[in-house]
């Protein structure tokens, strides 16, 4: 059975860059180790408006942020994965004011806790490009494994607990089922519609499975779904950008970040986000605007 269907709701990066937040959400705050989902795009902006767009240097610990491009450039089907571990600061930059009026920049963004071991690691940053992620074709059924593994592909991306997340593209009247190599499993509609035990589901929604179930998935019309799961982490709190599994951990990389303590990028250290006003919200309720 369906454990809990998730609408995405609207959220602002920057003036401009709507989003749809897909996770943390209030009954259910991660799929395996996924504890953050925004849809970006289709943008449409004029290009001399590009800059508003721009996020500017900004810290992170606790996690691994995956970016993953869903439009006809900027390199589409690459994999950005930056982790933060012990903090990291990092910024986002638009180049090419005419990929925002052309409305092709479209991106999934998650964030994935890290093992309690993890958490306190080295940050990195790696760019995977589309050859070194598996894809797998079958009758009315494109898929691209972006990390981990599933239904037999093993991915390159180095990931620190055992997780599967997947672009897949159904043509209309395909069948799909789920792996069942995770814990717990969703998909989140980007476009289309699937049918599943008879009803059927739209765009902007994440359907999170029930351990064990395996439903039969059944395409309306031509589908794009990005599938995701793994093994639980445990408990999360998560702040702002900050993801610990310590509510402690979080209120010392506040401090860092107003001391200076995480270091800005070197080539980008000019500007950067401040930190947001706490408005006493405790370390488990992140303020509404979240950076990616």
């Amino acid at each position: 059975m369906i454990d809990i269907v998730i609408d995405a709701r609207a959220a602002a990066l920057a003036p401009g860059m709507e989003v749809r937040r897909i996770l943390p959400f209030r009954q259910r705050r991660m799929v395996g180790p996924f504890i953050f989902m925004d849809h970006a795009g289709p943008v449409f902006i004029q290009p001399d408006k590009a800059k508003t767009m721009d996020v500017l240097p900004h810290p992170h610990i606790g996690l691994s942020t995956v970016s993953y491009l869903l439009g006809q450039v900027i390199r589409p089907g690459e994999v950005n994965w930056m982790t933060a571990g012990r903090g990291i600061a990092h910024s986002e930059r638009f180049e090419d004011p005419a990929v925002l009026a052309g409305g092709q920049l479209e991106m999934i963004q998650t964030w994935v806790a890290l093992p309690e071991k993890d958490e306190e690691a080295m940050p990195a940053f790696t760019n995977y490009k589309p050859e070194a992620l598996p894809v797998f074709t079958d009758t009315g059924v494109w898929m691209r494994l972006i990390a981990g593994n599933a239904y037999g592909l093993q991915g390159q991306v180095k990931t620190h607990s055992p997780l599967c997340y997947l672009h897949v593209v159904l043509e209309t009247g395909a069948r799909f089922g789920l792996p069942r190599e995770h814990t717990e499993r969703g998909f989140y509609i980007v476009k289309g519609s699937v049918e599943v035990s008879g009803t059927t589901y739209t765009s902007g929604k994440l359907m999170v499975f029930t351990k064990g179930v395996d439903p039969l998935i059944l395409a309306k019309e031509k589908t794009t779904l990005m599938l995701l799961g793994g093994e639980p982490v445990g408990e999360r709190f998560i702040w702002w950008n900050f993801v610990s599994s310590r509510k402690e951990r979080i209120e010392q990389a506040k401090e860092d970040w107003k001391q200076g303590r995480i270091l800005l990028p070197p080539t980008d250290n000019h500007e950067f986000v401040p930190l947001p006003e706490d408005k006493s919200k405790p370390a488990g309720s992140p303020p509404p605007q979240l950076l990616s």
